[in-house]
């Protein structure tokens, strides 16, 4: 069977707090581990989407409605749909499968995943994913 749930790859949360969200996967668990005895993976994802900035805007307002709000997760594949789409983001290293471990490590993961989807935000690429979902 063709592995379609690769790093990088852009999903969408079916169920849970977070049904609807737009996320990217992280890390990949095909077989499963001790704890979780069947294929998930670590995704990490876009609580908050940006608010709609437009030309009339001063830079203070801009700055504020161009804020977003990450999550971390460990989802089951079951639970999310892949889309075609790839987010050249690099969360490897500021996500790692031990930063879900303890509070601190992962409100500290989270606020580097938050800055750098901010960057690629900021920077204009990947505007899919940086959109509400409507449904």
């Amino acid at each position: 069977m063709v592995k379609f749930l690769k790093p990088n790859k852009a999903v969408i949360v079916l169920n849970g707090r977070y049904a609807g969200r737009k996320a990217v996967i992280v890390q990949v668990y095909e077989g499963g581990n001790r704890d979780r005895p069947y294929g998930h993976c670590l995704v990490a994802g876009l609580a908050k989407y940006p608010k709609k900035v437009i030309r009339k805007d001063s830079a203070k307002k801009t700055a504020k409605k161009s804020r977003v709000k990450a999550f971390l997760k460990v989802v089951n594949f079951t639970h999310l749909m892949p889309t075609r789409y790839t987010l050249d983001v690099d969360l490897k290293d500021a996500v790692t499968g031990d930063a879900l471990s303890t509070r601190d490590k992962k409100i500290a993961a989270c606020k580097e995943t938050k800055k750098r989807l901010e960057e690629r935000f900021k920077t204009g690429k990947n505007r899919w994913f940086f959109t509400k979902l409507r449904f």
